[in-house]
């Protein structure tokens, strides 16, 4: 019995184990949530990487700072990433070389040539083994500039289909104009009543509509009908006696 409970403490130890993998291999598209600045987190990063890795994460923070003041400096998998609308880069320092890579680089042009592409990896890197090795500052903030826009470009395409989603939602929920009601509106008499009708929001057309449809008698769906041109002439809303209220 107490065999068989130490068997089942080990495989619950391998199952948390193993859980951080499966969670980093899950992470393939690009964050736009606002970043948490931990600029002091970073600092204390650096401070405790290897004499070689600092010049080499000093250079690549600089050259982050100098790009823009919008980056944010945060934490993410436990090491140093910059963001800006979402993650720009992120870099690491190993035992023997500091990684660095933009989380966008298979979009971006590399005009220097500097990312070596690993087919298994969601982005590319580059590998520092000493400060020399690091590009030049401009080059490194020209690149930095190019991953910005990448993410600006993509939060205001997902903003504008954000924007057609919800109008194709909104217009989904909107009901039909009943025949009679739309009789009466295209009346030359009732051009004011149509005019108000079709400035109003989809809520208060529903409001009218609803009205009409849920007359049980052709006697009170007519009068409800007369009461609609009546009010819409006038530019009420169906509920506009307790608007004020």
């Amino acid at each position: 019995m107490a065999k068989a409970t130490a068997r089942k403490a080990k495989t619950k130890k391998k199952k948390t184990a193993t859980t951080p993998t499966k969670a980093s291999k899950k992470v393939a598209k690009n964050t736009t949530k606002p970043a948490v600045d931990r600029r002091a987190e970073v600092d204390a990063y650096i401070e405790k990487a290897a004499p070689f890795a600092q010049p080499i994460l000093k250079k690549i923070r600089a050259a982050h700072r100098k790009a823009s003041k919008d980056l944010v400096e945060t934490i993410k998998w436990s090491v140093p990433h910059f963001d800006y609308n979402g993650i720009v880069s992120g870099t690491a320092a190993f035992k023997k070389h500091v990684s660095f890579g933009f989380w966008k680089s298979k979009l971006m042009s590399d005009p220097k040539g500097l990312f070596k592409e690993d087919p298994r990896a969601s982005m590319c890197h580059m590998k520092f083994e000493s400060v020399d090795d690091v590009p030049d500052e401009k080059v490194l903030v020209a690149y930095i500039k190019e991953a910005m826009a990448l993410n600006e470009a993509e939060q205001i395409a997902s903003q504008s289909e954000d924007r057609a989603k919800k109008k194709k939602k909104t217009a989904a929920k909107a009901l039909p104009v009943p025949p009679d009601l739309m009789a009466e509106l295209k009346k030359p008499a009732n051009k004011k009543a149509r005019t108000t009708f079709e400035n109003f929001p989809p809520s208060k057309k529903k409001d009218y509509i609803e009205w009409l449809t849920e007359a049980k008698r052709e006697e009170t769906r007519s009068k409800r009908l007369a009461t609609t041109i009546e009010w819409l002439n006038e530019g009420k809303a169906r509920h506009w006696k307790y608007e004020n209220c």
